[in-house]
């Protein structure tokens, strides 16, 4: 497994979600509380709703903008809390997706996405 994992979540429907082939997700939620933090990071990403890259690892890294602290599991999910931002959030069982075992703390970077280069353009 990956020590730095990328996803590139997006807004449906009102829903942040994020899809990654290579794992079998597809328009997973976040919710219940992690949709807040969620929308805290994002607001000064320009079109973020649009898609916006988010890297996450169970440990530090340079250029973390977000440290969260496991709180409790919960309906096969488990709480994380932010203390620099006083709020907690829900993350899913796909989170064991990304870790060998549960993480005690989660950082993150959230940033604009950039264009995929490996693509063609569209005419």
């Amino acid at each position: 497994m990956n020590a730095i994992i990328a996803i590139h979540p997006y807004m449906t429907q009102g829903v942040w979600v994020f899809d990654d082939a290579a794992v079998g997700l597809r328009e997973e939620p976040f919710i219940s509380g992690a949709d807040v933090i969620i929308e805290h990071m994002v607001a000064d990403i320009p079109n973020a709703k649009d898609g916006f890259t988010l890297i996450f690892s169970g440990s530090a890294f340079p250029g973390y903008q977000l440290e969260l602290e496991w709180v409790r599991a919960d309906m096969s999910g488990n709480w994380y809390r932010s203390q620099a931002l006083g709020m907690e959030g829900w993350l899913c069982p796909a989170l064991l997706k990304y870790f060998e075992s549960l993480p005690a703390r989660l950082y993150a970077q959230f940033r604009a996405r950039l264009p995929d280069k490996t693509k063609e353009p569209t005419r």
